[in-house]
């Protein structure tokens, strides 16, 4: 399994691009699933449904399944949030993993960056952060691409990866 990361600070374009990228690449022909870290709390779920109601009573997991999609939710209560590297072992097999967000972790991967948000490039301490797409032009040691030029960063993306 292929991954490639899409990460940076809040509000820097994470979640669009990743969103183009999806787009690009699956266009392409390319089977790609996705994970996302959140640093709040969240809810798939919705309070007065059913699956919320058996997480509320106590259940450690649910599944939701109709014949369109499947949800599994765990409930981690007091556990340790799980690793990356565990999360990736529940995925079926696909050509390329996007991860968004997971900084600190060691996969390759693409800096979003907005020059607005005021947040200094990650990738100048980050060996792992292989180039940049930036809404301004940037002077770096690695490859600086436009923000919204899809194109060009699925293809870096691709190559990089090997598909």
């Amino acid at each position: 399994m292929k991954l490639y990361g899409v990460t940076g600070w809040k509000n820097a374009g994470k979640t669009g691009l990743m969103e183009r990228l999806v787009t690009e690449i699956t266009g392409r022909g390319y089977s790609v699933s996705t994970v996302k870290h959140a640093h709040h709390t969240f809810d798939v779920d919705h309070p007065g449904k059913d699956s919320h109601r058996h997480r509320v009573a106590g259940a450690s997991e649910v599944i939701l399944a109709s014949r369109k999609r499947v949800a599994h939710m765990i409930e981690l209560r007091d556990a340790q949030e799980p690793s990356l590297s565990d999360l990736l072992k529940r995925l079926g097999p696909v050509d390329l993993v996007l991860i968004e967000g997971y900084k600190r972790d060691r996969h390759p991967k693409i800096e979003a960056h907005r020059a607005e948000t005021g947040n200094p490039l990650i990738a100048l301490e980050d060996e792992t952060i292989r180039a940049v797409a930036s809404d301004v032009p940037l002077e770096l040691d690695r490859p600086v691409f436009e923000l919204d030029d899809t194109k060009a960063v699925a293809d870096f993306i691709l190559k990089e990866v090997g598909l």
